[in-house]
């Protein structure tokens, strides 16, 4: 059985910094191109970050590039998004999702929730 299990997540001030981790079981992250969207309150689901291990291929968005960086460590299956001078605009549940190279299998995890607020 496949799972995504997203942690990390937490109420935080401006200009602090979180770190997100992205647990995954059932798949090798090597074999998927990994992926980091975040949902705010009433609003869509928006990509933030992916990597791809194989290749050493990440991509940013540019509303959070200089800020946000996404890694992975492959013995541990686990992917990361370091998150550092959060703003409020920050806020939201935050949630991994890999594509698999392979096939068309996707898969999402449950979220964590950031709240960036003094």
């Amino acid at each position: 059985q496949v799972q995504l299990v997203e942690s990390g997540g937490a109420l935080v001030q401006p200009g602090e910094s979180l770190r997100l981790s992205c647990v995954a079981s059932g798949l090798r992250i090597s074999d998927y191109v990994v992926n980091w969207y975040r949902q705010a309150p009433g609003g869509e689901r928006d990509f933030i970050a992916s990597i791809r291990i194989n290749g050493l291929i990440s991509k940013i968005e540019d509303s959070v590039k200089g800020r946000f960086t996404i890694s992975a460590d492959d013995a541990k299956n686990t992917v990361y998004l370091q998150m550092n001078s959060l703003k409020s605009e920050d806020t939201a549940v935050y949630y991994c999702k890999a594509d698999s190279i392979f096939t068309n299998h996707i898969y999402w995890g449950q979220g964590t929730q950031v709240t960036v607020s003094s």
